[in-house]
């Protein structure tokens, strides 16, 4: 166990320690909330970064001070009172960064605690509205960032990659499996080339990169006592990408009406109620620096996340489950069918979300 008195000793803090205690739920970074004595000094945050996923702290630290700078400057422009609780604020440590490494070559880093300020869980079209405005706006505000962002992880959400490790994967058949699960190959195959058309659009230079967050959940944004958003969380993911990894990561999970490994395919569908008030919230805040080729592939977006995730399962299943944590030896196997089956239902939708896109942007510019 790291001796956290000293870590936190080595950055800036105002006052004496009077605690130091576990802190939320998150599954990657091991996280501590530092109480401070008085009521003049603030409370803190401090984080230990998990570089077995994020191996390029300076990298993950450059552009998590470029986008929390960008739209602190966005915010005080604009006349913004409360910009402590609206953008996060990361203290120095004694080598005049925002991170330091341990002795035992851990990497930490700390930030101001915002009181006042809660998350939730669930999902539900009020949450879900408020993150697509909340996602929407994040976007918004760095869409004219000119500082340069690194990928925290290399190809993280491009189609053509995955697609490449699934087809090493079927090549190998490490595990034996691929005789039994040829409807599942057969079905990603059919759809590889339509779900690939994001890379090839940028390509073609028609698609842009912007700067998204890429882990747009509800509990990826801080709220106040009124129930209003605060500011967006958790920034270990924000990287350049297409606009759909933030439009089409949140509706896979939160417009699926049962979990991702829910054995009862029955059980699953997409939920249109979250789609729209998500979308409603995402155009309210997004559209002014969209494209039309962006809008116009939203619904592309929404069918894109549980391919992908389904191509990710299945290859996953394929090389004996050496990457996701099973509980069961079919635990793969299942992830891909529910993921397959909330697809199916995306693409059930497809004239549906485009009808609402359009009567969305219809209102929008009376």
């Amino acid at each position: 166990m790291a001796d956290l008195n000293k870590i936190i000793s080595g950055f800036d803090v105002k006052g004496s320690i009077a605690g130091v205690a576990p802190f939320g739920s998150g599954l990657i970074n091991d996280t501590y909330k530092v109480t401070t004595a008085g009521r003049e000094c603030p409370d803190y945050i401090l984080q230990r970064i998990n570089h077995n996923i994020f191996q390029d702290v300076d990298m993950l630290q450059s552009n998590i001070e470029a986008v929390t700078r960008h739209i602190r400057h966005k915010l005080e422009a604009a006349g913004e009172t409360d910009i402590e609780r609206k953008v996060l604020h990361f203290v120095k440590a004694g080598n005049g960064k925002t991170y330091s490494r341990d002795s035992e070559g851990n990497w930490w880093r700390m930030m101001v605690f915002i009181p006042g300020a809660h998350t939730y869980e669930t999902v539900n079209p009020e949450y879900s509205y408020c993150a697509g405005k909340a996602f929407g706006n994040f976007q918004s505000m760095l869409s004219d960032l000119e500082e340069p962002l690194g990928e925290t992880i290399p190809n993280f959400h491009n189609m053509e990659f995955r697609l490449s490790q699934f087809h090493d994967a079927l090549k190998a058949d490490a595990a034996g499996r691929a005789a039994e699960v040829r409807h599942y190959i057969t079905e990603i195959e059919k759809r590889s080339d339509e779900m690939c058309k994001a890379e090839r659009l940028h390509r073609e230079g028609r698609l842009p990169k912007r700067i998204c967050h890429c882990d747009t959940k509800v509990n990826n944004m801080m709220f106040d006592d009124k129930g209003e958003v605060l500011c967006v969380i958790d920034l270990d993911t924000v990287m350049p990408s297409y606009i759909f990894s933030d439009y089409g990561d949140f509706l896979r999970t939160g417009a699926n009406t049962a979990a991702e490994d829910e054995k009862d395919l029955g059980k699953i569908n997409f939920n249109m109620e979250i789609f729209e008030a998500f979308t409603k919230g995402y155009l309210e805040s997004a559209k002014a620096f969209l494209l039309p080729i962006e809008i116009e592939n939203l619904p592309y977006a929404a069918a894109l996340f549980p391919y992908m995730q389904c191509v990710r399962f299945l290859t996953d299943y394929l090389n004996g489950d050496t990457y996701y944590k099973i509980q069961y030896p079919e635990h793969n196997l299942v992830r891909t069918k529910a993921q397959f089956k909330l697809l199916q239902s995306v693409e059930e939708h497809n004239d549906r979300m485009r009808s609402f896109i359009d009567r969305t942007l219809s209102k929008m510019a009376k």
